[in-house]
């Protein structure tokens, strides 16, 4: 009876109670059976439509749930895409997805941040362990798209998010290659009228809990663990960095860059002596590749400093491209960033630790480095570990 009910028309889900409106979106109550109703237990988790839409874009699978028409549940994970104000995804024109058409489903996808386990908190009692993660949900009727022309825009958006290299002539209804598959294939859609996200990343913890989480993560030294970090950050706004990641007045240190990072970084390292002859793109693909990439930002968010190295993890790391915007100079950037560095997962235990200067043996000489060798243009150093 309660799945039947999930699957009624919204206007008689509002009148049932079922469902409620909260800031703008109407969310979805789930009956407890003690008469009474529950949305999102804590609103602080609640992410904006926005956040949520572009989770969906962004999502490698999606879950779809409805029901058949015997009120049957059905639940299927199927490769979606976001074309226009809709979530849509293909199949065969058979099977139990064809019986939920024209009902209501949900379609919902989901990120997995960072296990937190209970000893980041509590050195005895379980109770603190969790895990953080971000979800979204679409709530509407399924719909089968007919138009040829619609279909081939969602299956040539689907190319594109999982083959964006190409490789194949550009799918066309009317062309001789497409035409029957076209026509054959089924293209079902749910419409983004309705949606919702959470996003779990700490919210409720005071800022000195946040604080040990953040070090947990940052000791346990995964890759996910420090873009875990970050979100965790961003979605805390009003929590002071913890002591390892204080930079001086006016900047915040950064240990997960974006991707959308890169072109300020490839700016920021125009024309210095190291990288002339290196195209853009190649100093783009050094960052992203990079085992160790961290950074420095201004009120404004702006990248006015970046780090990075490469590494094995055990016996050796080399540090490249270290570099601060002329007008953050002097203002000990350089050096936060560097112990920043230093302390990375990636090469805190590197027994060796590499880099070549022209000009900056005296800043490496504070941090253990000692001269190796030099040539006519740049100073080979290195720090010794354990």
């Amino acid at each position: 009876m309660t799945t039947q009910l999930a699957f009624l028309p919204r206007e008689e889900l509002r009148r049932r109670k079922l469902v409620q409106q909260n800031s703008g979106n109407w969310s979805f109550r789930r009956y407890q059976g003690q008469g009474t109703l529950r949305g999102m237990r804590k609103e602080i988790y609640r992410m904006d439509r926005e956040e949520a839409v572009a989770l969906l874009r962004r999502a490698p699978v999606v879950h779809l749930a409805s029901v058949t028409t015997e009120g049957e549940p059905i639940l299927r994970t199927v490769h979606g895409v976001v074309v226009g104000n809709a979530v849509a995804f293909h199949g065969a024109p058979a099977g139990e997805k064809m019986e939920a058409v024209g009902r209501r489903a949900v379609i919902s996808a989901e990120e997995h941040v960072a296990q937190i386990p209970s000893y980041f908190l509590d050195p005895e009692r379980a109770c603190p362990a969790t895990t953080y993660y971000r979800s979204a949900q679409v709530h509407g009727v399924l719909e089968r798209v007919d138009d040829a022309n619609e279909k081939a825009e969602v299956l040539s958006a689907l190319m594109q998010r999982f083959q964006p290299e190409g490789g194949h002539v550009p799918i066309d209804a009317a062309h001789p290659l497409y035409r029957k598959a076209v026509a054959g294939i089924m293209v079902l859609k749910v419409r983004l009228d309705d949606v919702d996200g959470k996003a779990k990343l700490g919210q409720n913890r005071r800022p000195e809990e946040l604080h040990k989480v953040m070090l947990g993560l940052w000791r346990r030294g995964a890759s996910a663990d420090l873009t875990a970090m970050e979100l965790v950050r961003a979605a805390n706004p009003e929590c002071p960095p913890p002591e390892f990641l204080r930079g001086p007045d006016g900047v915040s240190l950064h240990v997960a860059l974006r991707d959308d990072d890169v072109a300020q970084v490839v700016a920021l390292l125009h024309d210095v002596y190291w990288t002339v002859g290196i195209p853009g793109d190649a100093l783009a693909r050094s960052h992203r590749g990079a085992a160790a990439w961290v950074g420095a930002r201004d009120g404004k968010g702006q990248l006015v400093a970046t780090a990075r190295a490469i590494s094995d993890g055990a016996r050796s790391a080399w540090i490249h491209d270290v570099m601060v915007a002329p007008a953050w100079r002097g203002k000990g950037v350089g050096s936060a960033l560097l112990a920043l560095l230093l302390d990375h997962p990636a090469v805190r235990h590197a027994r060796e630790v590499r880099l070549q200067t022209r000009d900056a043996m005296a800043l490496y000489a504070r941090f253990g480095f000692v001269e190796r060798g030099r040539n006519s243009e740049r100073v080979e150093m290195v720090r010794l570990g354990a």
